[in-house]
């Protein structure tokens, strides 16, 4: 009882830790990575086993991760840039980059061996990356019913969205047959949305109140993650983890805009992969991520639909569900530093004729290039680094304002590239 307890307080303590921040994100709005270490080899994680953060990744792997506890804080950079060429006299041509250029992360997990072949811990982590802040005052939109000082999509003032999304994922797994084992964690969910800047998607919704400049709204919510992890030889291991779609509750405040009267989702997903050790000191890791943003309708409802915001069937982001390939390479270089890179591949899910929309949210990178390294301080405890760059990557769309005046709105581009850098205390014992 009293390690049940330990573990209870820990969670509730980095639940505590976690709250007041937001986690930006890349593969969509997913992380490229989760844990330090996983970061450094592109979030190449579900055969490994080298932190407590499985809960996040595959939580078969707690089991083998021993007892230690991890924190650390990345730096998360995120560029975008907005733009509309071609419109009808140029009167609603613009170009802008977001304001919000910076976050800080923070990342916590913790484990313990409950029995030689049971484990007891907790993730905490977030997901997020549809935070932007554009200046207002761009454009002349009184033609379109909007304001003669108008941001770029004829609002009021800085046009922007924000949201976060921090998930408390206890675990338990559990070594069977020796060189395999699988692991459980119930997900549960809290997030906040924002909406600012958005006033001519009023004209468009069933809830015309319930859009935009409403402040923050929140929810919560629940789902759970499986794992498998196993040991095919000394040198090959493969792992499997799949996580539900999170119920969450609805947005009230903007059951305006999002389909369904407010419902907002997280998706389901699942992960392959396969680590090897080629060598002494050389390990390869390998993953394959399914992302299933279609379950999501608020997401993936394209834009184009022909019903009013906020209606069950009403316009979303358009996104479609991503394949994401992640491979990993760490070399241990001396006793005391273990060194890694990686490179991440996920496709681009928002296409041209959802640009209009994804102005609030660019997540188009797909290219991602890390690299990390851990630093022993002692035998029990250890520094660890990590830097990635996402490549600068573009869409481009019809305007949708040619709806409203055909062949006057132009084209329109959005486009984004990030950096991060992270560093991270282990301790083990």
């Amino acid at each position: 009882m009293k390690t049940i307890s330990t573990a209870v307080r820990c969670a509730l303590g980095t639940l505590a830790c976690a709250v007041p921040f937001a986690a930006l994100a890349t593969d969509g709005y997913f992380s490229h990575g989760y844990g330090m270490k996983g970061k450094g080899m592109a979030g190449a994680t579900t055969a490994l086993s080298a932190d407590a953060f499985g809960g996040a990744n595959n939580p078969a792997s707690m089991v083998w991760a021993g007892n230690r506890f991890d924190v650390g804080v990345d730096l998360f950079s995120p560029r975008r840039n907005v733009k509309r060429t071609g419109s009808g006299g140029g009167m609603l041509d613009f170009s802008v980059d977001s304001d919000s250029t910076l976050f800080a992360i923070p990342e916590l997990a913790y484990n313990m061996m409950y029995s030689p072949n049971v484990s007891l811990g907790v993730s905490v982590y977030g997901n997020g990356g549809m935070n932007t802040d554009f200046e207002g005052g761009q454009l002349n939109c009184t033609n379109f019913g909007g304001p003669p000082s108008a941001n770029g999509l004829c609002g009021v003032g800085r046009l922007g969205v924000n949201l976060e999304q921090l998930i408390v994922a206890p675990t338990i797994a559990w070594k069977f047959a020796g060189d395999h084992s699988v692991g459980i964690s119930p997900l549960f969910g809290y997030q906040k949305f924002r909406m600012q800047g958005a006033h001519l998607f009023t004209t468009l919704s069933q809830a015309p109140g319930n859009v935009t400049n409403l402040d923050h709204d929140n929810s919560t919510g629940f789902g759970v993650r499986i794992g498998y992890l196993g040991r095919l030889s000394p040198s090959v291991t493969v792992g499997a983890s799949y996580a539900s779609k999170m119920r969450m509750g609805e947005f009230d405040k903007y059951k305006g805009l999002f389909a369904g009267g407010g419902d907002f989702d997280l998706p389901e997903h699942y992960t392959l992969g396969v680590a090897v050790r080629p060598m002494q000191g050389w390990l390869v890791s390998l993953d394959y991520k399914k992302i299933k943003y279609s379950g999501v309708a608020a997401v993936s409802n394209p834009s184009t639909n022909q019903a009013p915001l906020g209606a069950a069937g009403g316009p979303g982001f358009g996104w479609e569900d991503v394949d994401v390939f992640k491979l990993g390479l760490e070399v241990q270089a001396t006793p005391a530093l273990a060194v890694r890179a990686g490179f991440g591949r996920t496709d681009n899910p928002i296409q041209g004729r959802d640009v209009s929309f994804n102005i609030l949210a660019p997540g188009v990178v797909k290219d991602h290039y890390t690299l990390g390294f851990t630093y022993a301080i002692d035998q029990s405890s250890e520094i660890t680094g990590a830097y990635m760059h996402a490549k600068r990557n573009s869409v481009t769309g019809f305007s949708f304002f040619n709806a409203f005046a055909p062949g006057m709105g132009g084209v329109e581009t959005i486009e984004m590239y990030q950096n991060s850098f992270g560093v991270a205390w282990g301790k083990r014992w």
